[in-house]
């Protein structure tokens, strides 16, 4: 997808034929632009029946997307750069603010905004760390979500109905979505609002329970939005979103050793829970911003606030619950708000000289709760002994940041551009840990605050308007913080940092015909934090070890003939550890990386009479092994690569109607998007499996 993305039309940002993103915070050509970047529109997303990260991510060179069991619930890597400890590697920015915690205690790592598409224009996925513009956690890249802005002046509505069968589901699965975009006042005051809506049937059963198809999920998202000029110079934008994800249950499997069946006769798809392990997650942002033009520069500022509450439970019977003879439900809660602010003064575009310097602050006050309840076989609470364990973590962080960017035009083929980042952050956590029956009740507070500087350079020639040669130097880190402050712990853990080198080429050939984007990189990364046992047996974080991530990565897209691309992207990841410590042994591959993925894809647009339009299309995706963790965890599993194949067609009459069809995973493949040691599920492997089969079909209304 990302392949055509580079010349396609579809509702992506452009200035003529060609895409135009804001990866440096001002609109820039794709093509001039020394960062590698992919971008998918959300009509793309949409043709290909996808509702979810895990359903594009082969799609994009060097991402990689491990689920969790449910939409919301997914770990985000680029370039081999794994979250190995507490916190997200790769930053999310929902248009021009940051989601998301930053903190070490709130599960950020697995807990990805995984919007709906119906509302996006398109993706941008920077490679390579963003520190210097986008701030903390960004050491891997950065993930963008786009919105669709409001019209100011025609009226627009579009809608969209759908069905599909997976394989394995009894129940079949429909979604529907509307968007209506209205000129209040001609080119000056519109506005917007959209409603989506995706039930999903499970396909996975309980063979302990006799439950079928317990995976149930709902997903729901709404958008409304405001644009306001009321003078050429003055832009005022207000949005605000809201998405809920509701699993009755996790759509996690469970095998035994090797990938053996998890009981004699059982079906690839099957679970074995004693116990209902739902997962609900609600997402509410608001944000603001206004941008007057000077002339000589454009003065910004983006203000968001966001809220996420995220409830899951989880069967933990078979760890503690042989400890009173009953049932173990471990339900987890965590509650974040996020404010953030930032300021930019931007040059007006120049052909010596174009700069950037701006101020960002957030402020995250997060809770984060843990209970083990001890209930009988009923499922009532037994006196004296329910709740058996609860822990509760409060935190909070505060960043203030001033940062700057510049691109000097020493010629029109030579240009160097620049970036300097200075960041403090000031952090409070405390520790509560209560288990009765063990006589175990500790209490803890730390604080940490730490200033971090980052920095970029990227000099590129410029051989001709279409084609670029770039180097690029870039810094970024992921935020330490407070260890609890008791006897034999480190008072706070240090930030990681990771230095990466990369080169690369934009290229197009034979009148645009033909597009290469390729890059070679290395990446240094030091301070892992990692988890360690102090006093008491209790884990704290410490800084230790080295890793590093070497690859390249290409995408070709070529176009014959009018109507026809064909595209190919691929990626080769070496990231391994490079020192021995006692979380990781110097040239453990690090989890969830395969060395090798792939995916070529094709499309053919091409008329039907003189009012209708037909477009047909097909992938196929490959991603190599990898292995669930370093080997020094002794909790390392092999998981085996995969190949899928995907097709989709649609029928357009006079611009206004489309029928739409697709089928995912064509061949029904049995593959495992993640596999690991299942910790509440002793002697068995925990599985994410690739969605089954899935065929569907959707009728789209547009006015």
């Amino acid at each position: 997808m990302p392949a055509y993305a580079q010349e396609s039309e579809d509702a992506t940002a452009r200035d003529g034929n060609e895409i135009v993103v804001t990866a440096q915070k001002r609109t820039e050509r794709l093509q001039d632009v020394p960062i590698s970047i992919s971008v998918v529109t959300g009509e793309q997303m949409q043709q290909s029946g996808g509702s979810q990260l895990t359903d594009y991510a082969a799609y994009v060179p060097g991402l990689q997307v491990d689920n969790a069991g449910s939409p919301g619930r997914s770990t985000l890597s680029l370039r081999g750069v794994a979250p190995i400890g507490p916190s997200a590697t790769v930053g999310i920015y929902l248009d021009d603010a940051p989601i998301g915690s930053s903190g070490i205690y709130n599960r950020s790592q697995i807990f990805t905004l995984d919007l709906l598409p119906y509302d996006i224009e398109r993706l941008e996925v920077l490679r390579g760390p963003q520190g210097t513009l986008y701030g903390a956690s960004s050491i891997g890249g950065l993930f963008k979500y786009v919105t669709v802005q409001p019209d100011l002046r025609e009226l627009k509505a579009k809608a969209s109905g759908e069905v599909f069968t997976i394989s394995n589901a009894d129940d079949m699965g429909w979604a529907g979505s509307a968007m209506i975009s209205v000129p209040i006042i001609a080119d000056e005051l519109a506005i917007s609002g959209s409603y989506s809506r995706r039930e999903t049937p499970g396909f996975i059963d309980n063979i302990l329970t006799g439950e079928k198809d317990v995976n149930d999920a709902v997903q729901q998202g709404a958008r409304a939005a405001v644009l306001w000029q009321p003078d050429p110079a003055l832009t005022v934008k207000l949005s605000a979103i809201w998405q809920k994800v509701d699993s009755d249950n996790q759509g996690l499997l469970y095998e035994g050793p090797g990938g053996t069946p998890l009981a004699p006769g059982a079906a690839f798809l099957s679970t074995n829970n004693q116990l209902p392990d739902p997962f609900r997650s609600e997402f509410q942002y608001y944000s603001g911003s206004i941008a007057y033009d000077f002339g000589f520069a454009e003065l910004s500022s983006t203000t968001s606030y966001s809220k996420l509450d995220i409830f899951e439970v989880s069967d933990a019977s078979r760890v503690f619950g042989g400890a009173f003879g009953g049932l173990a439900p471990f339900p987890s809660e965590l509650l974040q708000k996020k404010f953030t602010e930032e300021v930019r003064l931007t040059s007006a575009p120049s052909t010596r000289f174009d700069w950037m310097v701006g101020f960002f602050f957030t402020d995250e006050d997060n809770t984060h709760s843990q209970i083990v309840r001890a209930l009988d076989l009923a499922g009532n609470p037994i006196p004296g002994i329910d709740p058996f364990a609860t822990v509760g973590l409060p935190n909070t962080y505060k960043e203030y940041a001033v940062f700057g960017n510049a691109t000097w035009k020493l010629s029109e083929a030579f240009h160097l551009t620049g970036g300097l980042r200075w960041a403090r952050n000031d952090q409070t956590f405390t520790q509560i840990t209560q288990i009765p029956l063990a006589g175990l009740n500790i209490s803890g507070d730390g604080r940490s605050r730490e200033d971090v500087v980052t920095y970029s350079v990227s000099p590129q020639f410029n051989l001709n308007r279409d084609t670029m040669i770039y180097a690029r130097v870039a810094t970024g880190y992921r935020p330490g913080g407070p260890n609890v402050a008791l006897p034999g712990f480190p008072t706070t853990v240090g930030s990681e940092r990771v230095t990466s080198y990369e080169a690369g080429i934009k290229a197009a050939f034979l009148d645009r015909a033909v597009t290469l984007d390729a890059a070679v990189f290395m990446l240094d990364w030091k301070d892992l934090q990692t988890s360690a046992p102090f006093a008491g047996g209790i884990n704290g974080l410490v800084n230790a070890g080295t890793a590093q991530s070497k690859g390249v990565e290409a995408a070709l897209l070529i176009q014959p003939v009018a109507g026809l691309s064909v595209g190919w992207n691929f990626a080769y990841t070496d990231a391994k550890c490079t020192e021995t410590t006692a979380a990781c042994t110097d040239g453990d591959q690090l989890p969830n990386v395969p060395k090798v993925s792939t995916a070529m894809t094709a499309d053919y647009a091409f008329a039907l009479g003189d009012t209708a339009s037909a477009r047909v299309g097909g992938s196929v995706r490959i991603v190599g092994d990898r292995v669930s963790d370093v080997a020094a965890s002794g909790l390392a599993v092999p998981v085996e690569g995969y190949a899928t194949a995907d097709l989709n067609a649609a029928i357009t009459f006079g611009e206004r109607f489309t029928v739409r069809a697709y089928a995912r995973n064509l061949t029904n493949e049995q593959a495992r998007i993640t596999t690991n040691v299942a910790t509440t599920n002793p002697g068995f492997l925990s599985t994410v499996p690739l969605q089954p089969r899935t065929f569907g079909v959707a009728l789209d209304l547009s006015f």
